[in-house]
Parts: structure tokens; sequence; C-alpha cells
């Protein structure tokens, strides 16, 4: 059986890609489309690290394990609490693999975070891997734990960046430490995999996708491209390995910064309640502003250390209050409806939700800056929603059109604007591509899901798919493998457990909850 390595390049799309393949910067990349077998591909709503990584790994939409978001909104409760790895109700890909007797490693993944065991190894990644809100952590983000201490001791492996990049001036350090960290990123995945003899491995280059944000198509981003096709290229040279690159979603140009919540409170879905963060904002005193300051002054880590958490939750950012935050911006009782960011929107069940739904989603689809409607669609959660947890997700969902970045402060008092911190915003259209002895060179296919992923890897491997999996084998071997179906596995006694404090300050700090 020929071992498998998936490189998830997160953030990759075609509509970034295609120019520079075209100009000849990518060279390994357009001769393993001309090679192999290549597609588009959809991610689930919204189109966002939490949650397609574990799309892509279960082979379910957010429906099937519970996770919509970064953050679980519950209205009924009054409750909105941040989302880390434990809270995913669902087995993966390598769980599957393991339990029929294939090592697995899986290196830098997000939604993995507090880790947990398989058979062989796990370290989690950005951005849910965290130890307070301006530093990266230096211990238990690896199964088992001792792996950490050789990781760092061999590779010099971390986590995050140091410096770690917070706007789109910082083009020295902060872009050098992310391209030193993709480079070991490729280090310790192919290393541990040809040492340990692994069956299977994972490998996520997360900070790619900070710098498309940050960058978009310009040559930080550019620079860290042309390294993954460098190692595009060794690693599609290998006769032993079946090579396969995926993304969790794609990206594009930042068109128009959309504040949901905001919007919602000028329609008469939301009522807003006076906050310590309205007054602080009022006067200009934001995070970022405050960041900014720290870092000239040499003082982030410092500063980080001495000064209470609770204090630092106080200081809003400069689009608003985010995560449970918002509850405290606004009046409950009142309020028909809240956002989170990207996508999910939830009705208070105080009011009469099917009515409520009916006009927001009315409302929403007329919703244009000068390009033209924001969305694509809006649709009920139960149409794109799938399994179990489907009553616990959003009743509405809007499918951002390319270019549009649903923003979900409150409190910053701008409802649309040109672009804010990000040049460059998550779309559903990410990137597949295969090659290796076992897969019959296809070109190029039509669009694909990203459910499809875990079972064709696990077809690969002659293992059954399992029933609740909602993707498809795709026509990319030289042989049927014929591997049929099997009872899905439960994962409940693997999960981690909560460290969802921690998990919104990494998450802030990067933009993900601006």
């Amino acid at each position: 059986m020929t071992k498998t390595l998936v490189v998830g390049l997160d953030g990759a799309s075609w509509e970034l890609l295609d120019p520079w393949i075209e100009a000849g910067e990518l060279p390994n990349l357009a001769a393993l489309r001309d090679t192999g077998t290549w597609a588009g591909t959809r991610s689930c709503l919204p189109p966002v690290t939490f949650p397609n990584w574990k799309c892509y790994s279960s082979g379910k939409d957010p429906g099937g394990f519970g996770v919509f978001w970064f953050e679980n909104v519950d209205l009924d409760a009054g409750e909105i609490t941040v989302m880390n790895g434990g809270d995913y109700d669902t087995a993966e890909l390598w769980d599957y693999l393991n339990d029929e007797g294939q090592s697995a490693g899986v290196v830098n993944m997000p939604t993995m975070y507090p880790p947990r065991d398989i058979d062989d190894l796990v370290v989690a990644g950005g951005p849910d891997a965290v130890e307070g809100e301006y530093r990266s952590i230096s211990s238990g983000y690896t199964s088992p734990p001792e792996l950490a201490e050789e990781l760092e001791s061999r590779f010099d492996y971390s986590v995050h960046p140091d410096p770690l990049l917070s706007s789109n001036d910082e083009r020295g350090a902060e872009v050098e430490a992310i391209l030193d960290l993709l480079e070991k990123r490729f280090e310790v995945a192919t290393t541990l995999m040809d040492e340990r003899d692994l069956d299977f491995v994972h490998v996520t280059l997360f900070y790619l996708n900070v710098l498309h944000h940050f960058f978009w198509d310009d040559e930080p981003s550019l620079r860290a491209w042309q390294l993954v096709d460098e190692w595009v290229g060794r690693l599609d040279d290998r006769e032993d390995l079946n090579l396969v690159l995926m993304s969790d979603h794609g990206c594009d140009a930042t068109q128009t910064e959309f504040y949901i919540n905001e919007w919602l409170a000028e329609n008469g879905y939301q009522v807003r309640d006076t906050s310590v963060d309205a007054v602080l904002t009022r006067i200009g005193l934001d995070r970022e502003n405050l960041l900014a300051v720290a870092k000239r002054a040499g003082l982030v880590d410092t500063l980080a250390r001495v000064v209470p958490e609770s204090i630092q939750q106080l200081v809003p950012q400069h689009d608003g209050v985010k995560r449970d935050r918002k509850l405290e911006a606004i009046d409950l009782e009142q309020t028909k409806v809240v956002a989170s960011g990207q996508g999910p929107v939830y009705v208070n069940p105080r009011f009469d939700v099917e009515s409520v739904r009916e006009s927001l989603m009315a409302d929403l689809r007329e919703v244009e800056d000068e390009h033209g409607p924001l969305f694509t669609d809006v649709y009920r959660g139960e149409d794109v929603y799938n399994g179990p947890y489907v009553d616990a997700g959003p009743e509405v969902v809007v499918d951002q059109r390319p270019g549009v970045h649903v923003n979900d402060g409150i409190g910053g008092g701008t409802i649309q604007s040109g672009p804010d911190r990000w040049a460059a915003e998550n779309t559903p259209y990410g990137i597949f591509a295969a090659s290796g002895p076992d897969f019959e060179p296809q070109g190029e296919l039509d669009r694909i899901s990203i459910l499809d992923i875990a079972p064709t890897v696990l077809a690969a491997h002659g293992c059954a798919i399992p029933t609740d999996m909602r993707g498809e084998v795709l026509p990319v071997f030289s042989e049927d493998p014929a591997v049929g179906e099997r009872a899905p596995l439960s994962i409940d006694d693997a999960l981690g457990s909560d460290d969802g404090d921690a998990v919104e300050d990494r998450l802030k700090q990067l933009g993900y909850m601006e």
C-alpha cells in the first residue's frame, strides 16, 4: 500500500494561483496539474477555518458535528461561547485509518486543540492552539505530550510565528517568521512520516492564509507560494507517495466590509444597551491602537504577563465588541436577531422565529454595494446543514459574495465600508489536486465538495467509508477500490477538554474575531 501525504493549504484558491501559474512563477504546481488530477472545491458554509477543516477530515457538514463557526450562540440561554477541538462530536479520517490498523500523523491541524490521542501523533495548530492573547504556546499542543520537546529541540518548531503579523504594514520580520514556519511544517511532516514509517500524514499551512488576508496577491503571498511550489516539486517526484493538495476554503480580494449586527440594529432587528466598550470606542481607545503602541515599545510580552486577562478583555476592538461581549451590548429581551461573522445568523426564540426569519431573509437579499448584492444567496439553516445538530445551528445562513467580509462587531457605528483590516476575504471556492501511484491522471474535474476528500483518502487506503460521511469517493483511481461501507465510530471519549477563553484570544489577535 502506498503512503499518503495530504498538504492542507489554508485559504488556497485557483483565483489567486492561476495568474502566477500562467506567469511561470509556480512551475511545480503547473506540472502537477498537467500530469495529475485537479479541481476546484466547494466548502461548507460558512467558508471559514472553523468549521471547514473538520468538514474535510470528517466528511460531514456542521450539522453532523455541532460546530458552525468559531463561536456557539445560544440565545435561549443568553450565552455565546468560543468553540475548540473538543466541541466537535465526530470521528475523523485518521480514526478510521487507525481502526483498520494503519498509522497516521496530523501536523499543525486547526480544530485539533486540545490535542487528542491517535495512533501515531497529533500536533495541534493555529489559530486555536494558544496561550494568552499575545504569546505563542510553549507546551501542551502535541499528543503524545513529549513530542513537543522533540519538535522544538530538533526543528526549532513553534505553533505561532514570533513576531506575529498583525497589520498590512508589517512586511519584514513578521513575514520572514511565517515563511520559516511554513518551511518547518514541511520538514516535520516529511521527516516524521519517513522516520516513523507512517501510512498517512496530514500537514496544514495555516499561516499561509494569514498572508492572503493581509496581502492578497502581493509579494509576501507570492514568496510563500514559491516556497510551497518548491516542496510540491520535491514531493511529487517521490515514487512511494500519494500526494494530495487541498484547502479548507478559498480567498479573494476584499471589496466590502459589511457589519451585519450594525445593519440589524439599523433595521429594527436588534436593540442596543449601553456598555463600557461604547464609551471607550467613542474616545478612540481600542485594542488595535494599544497593540500597535505596545509593539513599537517592545512591551507586548510584558503587558500580556502583567495585565490581568479580565482587564485586557475590557478594551474594545476598532469595529466593536465580539463573542459573549456582544450580549452585553444589546438588550436581548427586545432583540430579534444576533449574527456571527461570515455567515451564521440566529433568531431569538423569544419571538416568532418563522415570521422574523422570513422578513430577515427578504431584507438581507436586498442588501447591495456598488458591485451588486452582497450575498450570492440567503438560506434557511436546515437547507444547508444535515445531521443531528441542525436544530442547534443558525436559523439563517448568508453566502457572502466573493470579496465581501461579513463582520459581526457591535458598536463600531459603520454598516458598510471598504476593506478594513483584511486585503482578502474567504470564499467557498478552494483547491484540490492529487498525484501518485494509486491515482489515475484525470486532468481537471468538475468542482467537487470538500466532503469528498476524506472518503477518497480512505478509499486509497482500502478502508470502508462510514455511512455518516456525506461526501463521495472521487473517480481518481487507476483501479476501482471497491471498499464498501461501514458503521461510524464514536469519538466522544477521545475529545479534549474546554479551553475556550484562550482560543478566543488568539482568534482576536489574528483578526478572525476582530
